[in-house]
């Protein structure tokens, strides 16, 4: 089963490759935002709780899916871009069996545990 849900991730990673080839921005503008996501990690220097609400809101894929849309139907393809690194990063974290984070701390996530 891990293996069948890796696959869709990866198909949701490519799926925001092509969403951002739409966009008029440089690929290298995609290679650099990919990682922004990961810089909600800080939150968890202010305690567990704090740090996977911080991590979770910017690894959820339904917060991005909707900045994506409003980013659409307003016609600002700033709100789209930020959409897409986050959808697209969240799907590659998942790839790699990283998880939204429970309040037990950093390696506790919905996947299972990080580290085993």
């Amino acid at each position: 089963m891990k293996t069948i849900v890796k696959l869709e991730e990866l198909g949701l990673f490519i799926l925001g490759i092509y969403l951002f080839s739409l966009l008029n921005y440089q690929w290298w503008c995609f290679l650099v935002l990919i990682l922004a996501p990961d810089f909600s990690m800080i939150g968890f220097v202010f305690g567990n709780k704090t740090g996977a609400i911080l991590y979770n809101l910017f690894h959820h894929k339904g917060i991005a899916v909707s900045l994506y849309i409003i980013g659409c139907f307003l016609k600002l393809e700033m709100v789209q871009l930020i959409g897409i690194i986050l959808f697209s990063h969240s799907a590659m974290d998942r790839i790699f069996g990283y998880g939204l984070k429970y309040e037990k701390g950093f390696k506790y996530t919905h996947l299972g545990e990080i580290g085993k």
